[in-house]
């Protein structure tokens, strides 16, 4: 067993004309899956850009707002994720700031929900 901390803080992004964003890479296999903690700091934003692979993208704090495409913002809060395919323009921001995993790499197919327990 292996314990360890991803919230270190390690590599602040400019990237797409990013603003508050720091970025932790976490693991990476042996086949094309990356995992990266996200810290967005209040007023930030991750610029537009395309994904380089299906990325899938879980908000753990906070909230914020995501956008595809077409450049509509929708809201996005801890507990929520979105999907986006290879090459899909995306951005995300947000006004009290937000933490997230990024998964890059090979496609995930989401489990269809299942009734909460209890």
């Amino acid at each position: 067993m292996e314990i360890f901390h991803f919230d270190r803080d390690e590599r602040r992004i400019t990237w797409h004309e990013s603003v508050g964003l720091i970025a932790t890479r976490i693991a990476a296999g042996e086949g094309p899956v990356h995992l990266t903690f996200l810290k967005v700091e209040p007023g930030g934003t991750i610029g537009t850009h395309p994904a380089a692979t299906p990325q899938m993208f879980l908000v753990l704090t906070g909230d914020g707002w995501i956008a595809g495409p077409g450049g509509t913002r929708i809201p996005i809060t801890a507990g929520q994720g979105v999907c986006w395919d290879e090459g899909e323009d995306h951005t995300s921001g947000t006004e009290h700031g937000f933490t997230a995993l990024a998964v890059e790499g090979t496609p995930l197919a989401l489990f269809a929900p299942q009734a909460p327990l209890g």
